[in-house]
């Protein structure tokens, strides 16, 4: 059994809203595994699972099997999130009900599991930037986001502090700021990583991260902040300084009848706390301010159609952090190499057309390749004008010869045609060898370009040249598992 820090356990005691009690005996137990499924690529029941509480696509599974084998996670169908930090979902849902072409800011977005929960609240009406200031794990997110499917994200690598840079221009800032991590105390990397100066720590980085990020956030907007730590220094305490700060007002949301959430009230903060022994996922904590109304502060208003001026007057250094290191300070890319404003392209629209339902606004060429921009591409070119970014949208694929050589991003939408490419259904053997960059044989499928699919969920595309297929899975993602692994199917 993990021993809990003594000061840890002193503290907990004398937090009135926590049974501390309870809390420490299931710290000593196993963690639960609970899975968010994408509803827009798996329309069928899920059955045999218990659902998560505050989330109509979260399951609970009865113990953690390895994702790696199933072709299925491969293919953006389920997304193996924690149960408790689902419940921002539920928040933005209560908080942004009723509205729709909203802009929406993961701060710390790495890897993947809220960004990818709030683009499908959002749907094609909605924007969302999802960020991360470490490089590595900024192309781990975009990886989790191109296998999701939805096509309305930009993923930028960039500080906090950047986000001044775009005053006033989203509606709802999610910050799920890095924290001590009591929440994950069944861990003892956790454990270890802890102590009382690392809490004070962590407390005060936080602060910094929303205080830079604040400008971005238009007057009336709403800001989620979560940790995933019991500690009021990084939970109510900072939400009640930031209130004091900025004159924020706390929201509150609706609890079912009998939840096992906890409501945290403190010196007028409402917010919201799930603790091991009440509920079966890892310790969180979330809260939700409003921007109090009034004049956007910065260089010039939040942009909604209007003149945005001189990009680089609003240039800045990189300086602060989320999570540890710097932003990569890169110039801004799309897809690995491209720099000014973005036109919609009419041709590029007319050759992808018949492939996947994007707007004709948001089409776009960029040196032969043909993208499906997460906005229009006015607005696209704005926040690339301000942020580094490394993927927005969809690359449909790229042109040589007149022909149009499909992308894997396309495979993953969610907004392909059915029926615009040959169709190959593998077993699940089958399908784990094409994950591990293996030749499919050729004598079974069609000639030319053909989409694989696992009971019936598209997996990516191969070639078949007849005397050989070129597996066109992307490099970097290949698997290095053993096919013959023992395996249970998750759905």
């Amino acid at each position: 059994m993990i021993m809990l820090p003594p000061d840890f356990i002193e503290r907990i005691h004398n937090q009135s809203y926590i049974d501390a009690g309870a809390l420490i005996e299931s710290l000593g137990g196993p963690a639960a595994t609970s899975i968010r499924v994408n509803r827009l690529k798996w329309p069928h029941e899920v059955k045999g699972y218990e659902r998560v509480e505050w989330e109509p696509d979260g399951w609970y599974l009865p113990d953690r099997p390895l994702f790696t084998a199933d072709p299925l996670f491969h293919a953006g169908v389920y997304y193996p999130q924690e149960s408790s930090s689902m419940f921002a979902g539920e928040m933005f849902r209560q908080l942004t009900a009723g509205r729709i072409d909203l802009r929406v800011l993961d701060l710390c977005g790495a890897p993947g599991g809220k960004s990818t929960h709030l683009a499908q609240l959002l749907g094609d009406d909605g924007l969302l930037v999802a960020n991360e200031v470490i490089r590595s794990r900024a192309a781990v997110l975009a990886e989790n986001i191109t296998k999701w499917g939805t096509g309305n994200i930009v993923v930028t690598n960039a500080d906090p502090s950047r986000f001044n840079l775009l005053p006033g221009f989203f509606d709802v800032i999610v910050t799920d700021v890095p924290c001590s991590g009591e929440g994950m105390f069944r861990s003892a990397a956790a454990v270890q990583e802890w102590s009382v100066q690392n809490t004070r720590l962590c407390s005060e980085r936080q602060r910094r991260i929303v205080m830079e990020s604040w400008p971005a956030l238009k007057p009336g907007g709403i800001l989620i902040y979560s940790t995933c730590t019991f500690n009021p220094a990084e939970n109510e305490e900072n939400v009640a300084w930031i209130m004091d700060q900025t004159g924020a007002e706390s929201l509150s949301v609706m609890l079912s009848t009998g939840s096992s959430v906890v409501p945290v009230h403190h010196n007028g903060v409402e917010g919201y706390g799930f603790y091991p022994g009440r509920v079966r996922g890892d310790g969180f904590f979330i809260a939700a301010l409003r921007k109090p109304a009034g004049p956007v502060q910065g260089n010039g208003a939040f942009w909604r159609g209007a003149d945005h001026g001189n990009p680089e007057s609003r240039r800045g250094a990189n300086h602060g952090k989320c999570e540890s290191g710097r932003g990569s300070g890169q110039a801004p890319v799309l897809h690995g190499g491209r720099k000014g404003a973005l036109k919609p392209s009419s041709q590029a629209f007319e050759k992808s057309e018949s492939l996947a339902a994007f707007d004709r606004g948001k089409i776009v060429m960029v040196e032969g390749r043909i993208i499906a921009l997460a906005a229009e591409a006015a607005l696209f070119s704005y926040i690339d004008e301000r942020l580094p970014v490394i993927k927005s949208g969809t690359l449909i694929g790229e042109v040589k010869k007149n022909v149009l050589i499909p992308a894997h991003d396309l495979a993953m939408s969610v907004k392909m045609t059915e029926g615009a490419w040959p169709r190959h259904s593998l077993t699940r053997e089958e399908a784990i060898a094409f994950l591990r960059l293996e030749t499919p044989a050729a004598a079974p499928m069609p000639p030319g370009r053909v989409l694989l699919t696992y009971r019936g969920v598209a997996l990516g595309f191969v070639n078949n040249l007849g005397s050989r297929v070129n597996n066109g899975y992307p490099q970097g993602w290949r698997i290095r598992m053993d096919k013959a692994h023992q395996y249970t199917e998750i759905l």
